[in-house]
C-alpha cells in the first residue's frame, strides 16, 4: 500500500493531500529513511512523522484498503508521541 494512502486510511493524517505534502517535505520516514508518498509500506515497518510541533513513532500492524473509523487505530501501534494530526 502507498504511504500517503495508508496515512489517510488509518486516519493518522485526515486528508491524503496533506499526507502527500508531509511526505514531499521530508517529514515522514519509514525504518529510518525519508519516505516519498508512493513508498510501499508493509506490516512491521516503523513510521516516524514530524508535523508542526507534533511527533509520532508507530509500528504498522495491518494493511487494509477500507477501514471503519472505529477500527482505524488498530492499523498501527503507537510507540512514542501523539496518535493523530
Amino acid at each position: 500500500m502507498r504511504l500517503d494512502k495508508y496515512l489517510k486510511v488509518s486516519r493518522i493524517i485526515k486528508r491524503r493531500t496533506v499526507a502527500k505534502e508531509a511526505c514531499d517535505t521530508g517529514r515522514v520516514s519509514i525504518n529510518g529513511k525519508t519516505a516519498k508518498p508512493g513508498t510501499e509500506i508493509n506490516v512491521n515497518d516503523i513510521m516516524e512523522i514530524r508535523f508542526g510541533n507534533r511527533y509520532l513513532k508507530a509500528e504498522v500492524t495491518s494493511l487494509s484498503e477500507v477501514v471503519k473509523k472505529e477500527d482505524a487505530h488498530s492499523m498501527y501501534k503507537v510507540i512514542e508521541g501523539e496518535d493523530t494530526f
